[in-house]
């Protein structure tokens, strides 16, 4: 088993960070540090080397240090099994040439010195997958941020997920703005509907396979026994377009839910918005020992379990595709006993993934020992922190 494993990290007017290099190897990477230090700063800047908008949701021009120009970057050597290369992205502070006509900013791309058109071809150098503080609270809240969370998972498998779902919420939001407007023209309107529903039900099918896949996994993972150390979860999506694909073909559900939004503009005219679709759609986490919902858990099993669908994706993941992800799990001990830590320290190891993982105490790191590289971030800066 392999994974991607970032070799050099360099950053310039990110966050905290007027400049930074940092140079690791394959191994898992702590680090530790003080509060507001500039530990997720970090992981964030990882996660712009995807598609999307990083781990905090950003916009472009948050993420730009105070006291720089306002653009950004963040570059990496990446390994993985096909070689090396070099990534970069960043923010571009340019009127003239503006993706956001409000900022006037706009994003850049490199893939080995050569500029790229969008954030998509970044997938095919770098995956990474996250856990946050902000996530503990995923099954209390409501169901947006568990779909972008299904959406991330997907995106894993499926490289055209994240344009789908970008292509469905513009033509949603256009179909709303004309019947918002008055302007019912009906040619118009059907042509944004069918590629809501061509797009739409493409998006809830592969939110569905990765959900089937994603139990699979688990399954079979069960009677390891790193792996029981964490509860066991089944994964499900709640949705109208995935309760139909359970009983007709993609087309047949295409055509009904064009159907249905040809036949719902009056009442999504009322509504300001498009009462039907996979914008809907939630994603339903059960423990399966205890036959209880996530959200009634405790917020110890809810971490719990969170934990054991991200490992349960990464191994799946290296076993489809043959290579697990970069994991960025943020103050990940919290929450986790001894017991715990140590079984998610060795599944790590054993999947021989570079998990980035932060928190305040070094000595609940400890049981790592040689296997990962320990730095410890103290404002801006970042030094090599010595085992013992």
């Amino acid at each position: 088993m392999s994974a991607f494993a970032i070799t050099r990290l360099i950053l310039t007017d990110f966050r905290n960070y007027a400049h930074l290099k940092i140079e690791t190897d394959e191994r898992p990477v702590v680090l530790t540090g003080q509060n507001g230090s500039g530990k997720t700063n970090l992981l964030e800047a990882i996660s712009f080397l995807t598609p999307g908008r990083g781990l905090r949701r950003a916009r472009l021009a948050e993420a730009a240090n105070v006291s720089g120009s306002g653009g950004w970057t963040v570059a990496a050597d990446v390994r993985s099994r096909t070689g090396e290369s070099t990534i970069g992205t960043g923010l571009v502070n340019n009127a003239a040439e503006t993706e956001n006509k409000e900022t006037g900013d706009r994003r850049s791309v490199k893939i080995d010195g050569q500029n790229m058109s969008g954030g998509a071809a970044l997938s095919d150098h770098l995956k990474v997958s996250w856990l946050t503080p902000q996530m503990d609270r995923l099954f209390q809240e409501g169901p947006g941020g568990r779909r972008r969370f299904l959406d991330r998972l997907t995106f894993g498998f499926d490289a055209g997920h994240g344009k789908r779902t970008t292509t469905f919420e513009k033509v949603m939001r256009e179909r709303n703005r004309l019947l918002r407007e008055g302007r019912h023209d009906p040619h118009w309107l059907g042509s944004l509907e069918r590629t809501m529903a061509e797009t739409g039900t493409a998006i809830a099918a592969a939110r569905v396979e990765t959900v089937n896949r994603l139990n699979t996994a688990m399954e079979a993972a069960e009677e390891m026994p790193r792996t029981s150390a964490f509860p066991k979860a089944s994964l499900s999506v709640q949705g109208l377009i995935e309760d139909w694909l359970q009983e007709m073909s993609a087309l047949a559900a295409e055509d009904l839910y064009r159907e249905k939004l040809a036949a719902g503009r009056r009442l999504d005219t009322a509504a300001g918005s498009t009462a039907l679709g996979p914008h809907r759609s939630d994603l339903e986490v059960l423990h399966k020992d205890k036959n209880l919902l996530a959200g009634l858990c405790s917020t110890g099993e809810q971490k719990a379990l969170l934990i054991s669908i991200i490992l349960g994706d990464a191994r799946l993941q290296a076993g489809l595709q043959g290579q697990a992800p970069v994991l960025l799990l943020d103050e990940i001990t919290a929450h986790l006993d001894r017991k715990r830590r140590i079984a998610l320290f060795d599944e790590i190891e054993d999947m021989k993934t570079q998990a980035w993982m932060t928190g305040t105490d070094y000595a609940l790191f400890s049981d790592l020992g040689e296997r990962a590289q320990f730095l410890t971030v103290d404002n801006g800066t970042v030094i090599r922190t010595a085992i013992g």
